[in-house]
């Protein structure tokens, strides 16, 4: 069953902040500049849709995009959003149940695969995959659990935020899965940067 965020989702961005200050809007808006102009684009999981006023503000027309969000409040706030002359179409749907025919230049994966046991992870990424152009862009952005190297703050502030999502979300997973594997092959770094100590990892990736 999809993890539920209704019961959060009007306080989601201020507990975000309380806790990562800017560190998780930074991640995702450092690569909207890789956005072209007049893109097709699927966002998964876009929240409660500031992303969508950003990109207004980078482009006030030209863009379609699907919003795919399983919460029905996050729906409801991102719908309030100025999207400017962008077309936005929402669609109210776990990311496991969508189905289109339509192929994007740009896919937008906000903080989405740390929801996902890795079963969960290789059909969302075969999906999307698929609905991806050559030569598009997957714009990647998540939480980085190296096993070897991460401090202990790192491990108890993931084991905080999961028990903490299980409790008022009902997440899947209690463990971050590394996605590095899942697009190794078929896709090429653009650019990396990381936040908040390195806890925070934000990926462009070319499609080959």
């Amino acid at each position: 069953m999809p993890a539920n965020y209704d019961h959060i989702a009007r306080i989601y961005d201020l507990l975000s902040k309380m806790i990562y200050g800017n560190a998780i809007i930074n991640a995702q808006v450092c690569m909207l500049r890789c956005v072209p102009q007049r893109s097709s684009i699927l966002i998964v999981g876009g929240g409660t849709g500031w992303i969508l006023e950003k990109l207004a503000g980078q482009y006030p027309q030209g863009l379609e995009i699907d919003y795919i969000e399983s919460s029905a409040t996050m729906i409801s706030l991102s719908r309030q959003r100025d999207n400017k002359g962008n077309k936005v179409n929402f669609i109210h749907l776990p990311v496991e149940s969508f189905a289109t025919q339509k192929s994007y230049d740009v896919i937008i994966t906000p903080f989405i695969f740390d929801n996902f046991k890795k079963e969960k992870i290789e059909q969302v990424f075969v999906k999307l995959d698929s609905r991806l152009k050559p030569n598009g862009l997957w714009l990647y952005a998540d939480f980085v659990n190296d096993k070897i190297e991460s401090r202990l703050w790192k491990k108890l502030l993931l084991k905080v935020m999961y028990l903490f999502f299980l409790i008022t979300c009902g997440i899947e997973t209690q463990e971050l899965i590394s996605m590095d594997e899942y697009f190794a092959d078929s896709y090429k770094i653009e650019s990396e940067k990381y936040f908040y100590l390195r806890f925070i990892r934000s990926v462009v990736y070319r499609k080959l």
